[in-house]
């Protein structure tokens, strides 16, 4: 019987996003200014809804979580491929690679539910504004937060025992700029079948769930809609819901497009390019979606700034 290795890699070596040296400083650069508008644009819609009394309703408390989500996303993924840009040899130790997968797919998960939590509060909020505050109270809401990191942490978690149960041998090259799930199977010299069987049903799960929970909702919504007898009123209740559309759109727009190609024209590098948008770009444009397209928002930080202006003036 043909012998088997059997020694498991310590470390792991991630290819980043590109081979071209050329472009190394450049990229990083451009992800760096991403990095940092990505957490400052979070960050402040998180403190800005905290502080502005106007802004203490389900909905920003629910976009408070998103805006979270978002930020940590980001800095469990872009830190170290900043580093890939400036070092020849991006190493990753393996139970660095482990951790970074484990807190990549809890996020990425929680932001699925999350979307469609936000949905359901517009849903309620137009359908039966009446009864709103009644029907998403802050036990309610606090509820429907606390699901949405569970099935986050429950997916990661099972993920996660079942990864580590894997033998990696073949190679220590990750052609990747992040531990993911599939590259990391690619290594595997043991069986798979278990992880394979586990990504489709939790992705069926975790993507098909939200997307019909966000479509049921906004089916209702749009009824509902269409019931209002004046245009201010239906112009007023579609703009409530526009700026989570456009989240939607483009969150879920860039995971059709990164998983809905055919094998005959995807390839690992495209898919490596394609991810960025849905793991890095997507966290970037959420809070500019939110306080562009949003009045309240806006209103809030205009307030704000104000505040500071004046404090400034007086010291």
């Amino acid at each position: 019987m043909e012998e088997i290795n059997q020694t498991s890699v310590a470390e792991f070596i991630l290819t980043g996003l590109i081979d071209n040296t050329e472009l190394q400083f450049p990229l990083f650069l451009i992800f760096l200014t991403v990095y940092l508008v990505t957490v400052v644009g979070n960050l402040g819609m998180i403190i800005l809804i905290l502080i502005s009394s106007q802004l203490h309703t389900p909905m920003y408390y629910l976009l408070s979580s998103l805006s979270f989500i978002d930020c940590c996303q980001s800095t469990v993924i872009i830190p170290k491929m900043l580093l890939s840009f400036v070092t020849e040899t991006n190493v990753i130790l393996y139970p660095e690679c482990i951790t970074q997968f484990y807190f990549f797919c809890a996020f990425a998960v929680s932001e699925c539910h999350m979307l469609a939590a936000m949905a359901y509060d517009r849903y309620v909020a137009i359908s039966n504004p009446l009864l709103y505050n009644v029907t998403m109270s802050y036990q309610v809401c606090s509820l429907m937060v606390a699901m949405v990191y569970s099935i986050g942490l429950i997916s990661a978690t099972t993920h996660t025992i079942f990864l580590l149960r894997v033998l990696f041998c073949k190679s220590d090259i990750i052609n990747h700029y992040f531990c993911d799930l599939f590259p990391l199977l690619e290594l595997s010299c043991s069986s798979t079948y278990i992880n394979e069987v586990l990504a489709l049903s939790f992705s069926a799960f975790n993507v098909i769930v939200p997307a019909i929970t966000i479509l049921s909702s906004y089916v209702f919504i749009i009824v509902s809609i269409l019931h209002i007898q004046s245009t201010g009123g239906r112009v007023k209740a579609f703009s409530t819901c526009s700026s989570h559309i456009m989240a939607v759109a483009v969150f879920f727009g860039s995971i059709a497009f990164m998983y809905l190609q055919p094998s005959s024209v995807s390839s690992i590098d495209q898919g490596k390019v394609s991810s960025v948008f849905y793991t890095i770009v997507v966290p970037m444009l959420n809070p500019l979606i939110y306080s562009l397209r949003n009045k309240d928002v806006r209103v809030s930080l205009k307030k704000l700034l104000q505040k500071i202006s004046f404090l400034r003036t007086k010291i």
